[in-house]
């Protein structure tokens, strides 16, 4: 009999595993990544705190097609803005479980053009 496989499920497995390893501190953050059909999401996080430093979303920036890469590098870029805002400079990145590949390595390659660094 095969097992069922749930997709998110795997995902959240690999994030809790990830979790472990990555954990953000007020010198160097943990820049966050969670991605939706429709949207992608960016957090800057203090996990000492457990406070959201930053937030940035293709939902936030009113964009119309949010799903995509174009969207994807877009917030990249004003994660980054915010981010210099408060002056951030490094973060560590977190792919929250995701493959980097496609909208996830867009923002974090749009992000580090932007003059963030991870």
């Amino acid at each position: 009999m095969l097992k069922k496989v749930n997709k998110n499920a795997e995902r959240i497995r690999r994030h809790k595993r990830v979790r472990k390893i990555v954990s953000g501190t007020p010198e160097c953050p943990r820049l966050n990544v969670f991605r939706s059909n429709k949207h992608i999401y960016a957090q800057i996080i203090d996990d000492t705190t457990g406070r959201t430093l930053a937030a940035s979303s293709s939902e936030v920036l009113k964009l119309e097609h949010g799903g995509n890469i174009e969207a994807a590098k877009k917030v990249g870029e004003d994660i980054a803005k915010r981010c210099q805002a408060i002056n951030i400079e490094a973060v560590k990145f977190d792919r929250g479980g995701y493959v980097y590949h496609g909208r996830v390595q867009a923002l974090a390659d749009a992000a580090r053009e932007a003059g963030l660094k991870f």
